[in-house]
């Protein structure tokens, strides 16, 4: 790694978490350079402005929430398994290494809906891949009889994503985990009948 090359990757690391808390609006530029320590100039002289730096900081986070839902599905032979390790990880959200200020997918698309067209398309492209891996697990488990046959795969993996992003959201603005832990029950019952 070259030396520009390090300081891009500290600045993103830095940032990632000022980002996903405050959000594109919300995060200066002052931020940023509490955050990494560096000056303006060393942050402008790495990245063009603050929306490339800010589309950095959302990929590092996703990089980091799917490292560690793809570490969960790892441990999991069956597709019903799998399906139960998104639950798992999002029902005991501390005892994983999430980022700061947590799910950066439901973080940005509440925020760059109307406003960033990029980062709303990295977060609408987040989403995607999510229900396309989700449909995954569970066309493999109609495959191998282990879901029911007639189990609308598409249907079934975007209602488990829209309730996980939507348990979090209710989790956030209430401060109350019991929402959490209640639809995650929900979701858990829905794959246990597929």
């Amino acid at each position: 790694m070259t030396k520009a090359e390090q300081t891009r990757a500290f600045i993103i690391e830095k940032t990632a978490p000022v980002f996903n808390k405050k959000g594109y609006a919300g995060t200066s530029l002052t931020d940023l350079v509490e955050a990494t320590g560096l000056t303006k100039g060393s942050i402008y002289g790495n990245f063009a402005n603050k929306d490339e730096v800010a589309v950095a900081a959302f990929d590092f986070n996703l990089k980091k929430v799917n490292a560690i839902l793809r570490g969960e599905l790892e441990k999991e032979s069956s597709a019903r398994g799998k399906l139960l390790s998104y639950i798992n990880v999002y029902e005991n959200f501390s005892k994983h290494p999430f980022p700061a200020g947590g799910c950066p997918v439901m973080n940005t698309a509440a925020e760059a809906d109307d406003t960033h067209p990029v980062l709303k398309q990295r977060a609408c492209d987040a989403i995607t891949a999510w229900k396309k891996s989700v449909s995954d697990i569970i066309k493999a488990g109609i495959a191998g009889k282990e879901f029911n046959k007639n189990t609308d795969a598409e249907r079934v993996a975007i209602t488990i994503v829209a309730m996980i992003e939507g348990a979090i959201m209710i989790t956030n603005v209430t401060g109350k985990a019991q929402y959490r832990a209640m639809v995650m029950q929900s979701i858990k019952k829905m794959i246990e009948e597929l």
